[in-house]
């Protein structure tokens, strides 16, 4: 009798100490990827600074200024409509050097008016009022130079972008273990690299290399831990492993505080990847890519081993595995599988969407969110807390009403938030600061959400793929929030919110054209996917009958 892996999974245990023990593993993963995705708030941190000025330093030790009065008297003002950036990026035109300066007011014996006195550039570099080190500091990334900073980020997006689109494909065609451990090997490897690089630019390359294979790695966890489990338990752990990355943005804020020097922060969030080489003895293959490839034996091998490590056994019916599809042929992903059918088309442009709405309006509402005081310790840690009770309610939500109203809800209730945020008085910020708190709610649990139903909406041959191109689209979004941001709010300081919220309503609206996922099985095949929103019940039947004819004889 020919079965499903999800019938295997029932006997062999869908959710025993097997499926823990992975599950434990793998999202390990998860909580190490946080660093990488947005390290850049510790890693980048830009602390207050003006220019070096030669002689400043002994004039104002010779004179006995405090640090406010060497402020006040060696530093331009701001500019004419209140910009700082005069204040950090240009000084004046003095010789702090010669002996006809006062230490009351050293800069009256040269022009009664300060704004008359000619200002330059930076020559001699900066100074920055901050006890620890960041790329920012070390390689002076400001000023003419910020734009560095984002490039900095602007390649860890590119290369999670390039790495979605390769290594998913590899993953499919070559097994998801080969490509887990070869891209936790060059992200740990480049993550070392990185914090010995002595030039901006060699930390360039190597922060491109990781998010080459992180977010890669990061994901083909999640496809493994979703294809390990049953499928009354896939919803569960696939929240739980992005959980686990909110639990690496609270460990993160720690170590960094702890660790306010960006090279040893950076040395200490890579090296436990070193750890997860150790894996190859940990982690079996995925017996459902096995069994698509026609790798049969194998697969029941590792069913085997799942039921041992569960105390259970397979019954001699179960012993034979086959997907139904083209029999005896080995199926090769392609990018053309995603929009080849109808469905499967339908699906792929939706996700993408989805996908990319998730990651700008999460960035963006993070970048309108005002937070109580100016520690970057605590403001991360609480923003980070923020994402607990999201995931708490699709826990509750998802398995009793289902993947799609959740979703659709989450989104307008995210593009909600954005559109009454940009009409609330500026004098009631408790209030702005609670719809932003939904609209940031809102948003993770679509985040959530998308990454769970993405792997349920496709066959097991180009169920990685799929995850991967799709999941390509946040990392657009990513590159493109801060200019969404930073330019819309030079025309309208709310413009960005209403941006947001037209997305995140049409988001809404795309996610109830899908199917719901709710208690199906994994589709096996690219016919079960393209007749997900049809009643499986003729099939069931026939197998049924099948199962019966096959018993009377034995009897």
């Amino acid at each position: 009798m020919t079965t499903t892996v999800d019938d295997a999974l029932e006997h062999g245990g869908e959710f025993h100490f097997f499926q823990k023990q992975m599950f434990f593993l793998l999202s390990l993963l998860s909580v190490a990827f946080t660093p990488i995705y947005v390290g850049i708030v510790f890693l980048g941190f830009t602390p207050d600074h003006r220019c070096r000025s030669p002689g400043v330093a002994e004039l104002s030790l010779r004179c006995g200024w405090s640090p406010a009065k060497e402020l006040n008297y060696t530093v331009p003002g701001p500019g004419p409509g209140g910009e700082v950036s005069t204040r950090q990026c240009r000084r004046y035109e003095v010789d702090w050097n010669q002996s006809a300066l006062s230490c009351v007011d050293p800069l009256a014996s040269l022009d009664t008016n300060r704004s008359r006195l000619p200002l330059g550039p930076c020559r001699d570099g900066w100074l920055y009022e901050t006890p620890g080190s960041s790329i920012v500091t070390e390689f002076n990334l400001v000023c003419a130079n910020s734009w560095m900073l984002d490039l900095f980020q602007s390649s860890v997006n590119v290369g999670f972008f390039i790495g979605s689109m390769s290594i998913g494909y590899i993953a499919d065609r070559f097994g998801r273990k080969l490509c887990l451990l070869t891209t936790i090997l060059i992200n740990a490897a480049s993550g070392v690299l990185m914090a010995i690089s002595p030039t901006y630019t060699w930390m360039l390359i190597f922060r491109l290399i990781q998010g080459l294979v992180s977010k890669a790695s990061w994901l083909i966890g999640f496809i493994l831990i979703t294809e390990f489990v049953g499928r009354s338990y896939r919803r569960t752990v696939g929240i739980f492993y992005q959980a686990a990355f909110t639990v690496g943005l609270l460990i993160l804020a720690g170590v960094a505080y702890a660790l306010p020097h960006w090279r040893w922060l950076q040395f200490t969030v890579t090296l436990p990847n070193f750890c997860f080489l150790l894996y190859y003895w940990c982690i079996p293959e995925s017996p459902r890519w096995l069994i698509s490839q026609n790798k049969n034996a194998e697969a029941m091998r590792i069913f085997k081993h799942i039921a041992k490590k569960n105390g259970k056994s397979l019954p001699a019916s179960l012993q034979r595995l086959r997907l139904e599809e083209e029999t005896g042929k080995k199926l090769n992903p392609s990018f053309l599988d995603l929009v080849r059918t109808p469905q499967i088309r339908k699906h792929t442009l939706i996700l993408m969407y989805n996908w990319f709405t998730s990651s700008v309006l999460y960035q963006g509402l993070i970048m309108h969110m005002g937070l109580a005081g100016d520690n970057i310790y605590l403001e991360f840690f609480y923003s980070a807390l923020v994402e607990f009770p999201a995931a708490f309610m699709v826990i509750l939500t998802i398995d009793r009403i289902g993947r799609r109203y959740p979703w659709a809800a989450s989104n307008i209730v995210a593009g909600a938030a954005c559109l009454a945020s940009g009409f609330i008085p500026g004098d009631l910020q408790w209030l702005r600061i609670i719809v932003s708190c939904l609209g940031r709610m809102g948003i993770t649990m679509a985040y959530e959400i998308v990454c769970l139903v993405n792997a349920e909406l496709y066959p097991t041959f180009i169920r990685n793929l799929g995850v991967h191109v799709c999941s390509s689209m946040c990392d657009i979004g990513g590159i493109i929030t801060p200019f969404l941001v930073y330019r819309l709010t030079n025309i309208w300081l709310e413009l960005p919110l209403m941006v947001f919220a037209v997305v995140g309503l049409v988001a809404g609206g795309l996610v109830l054209l899908l199917p719901e996922t709710k208690g199906k099985a994994l589709p096996e095949t690219i016919e079960e996917a393209e007749n997900m929103q049809r009643p499986r019940k003729n099939k069931e039947k026939m197998i049924y009958l099948q199962v019966q004819k096959l018993d009377i004889p034995l009897n």
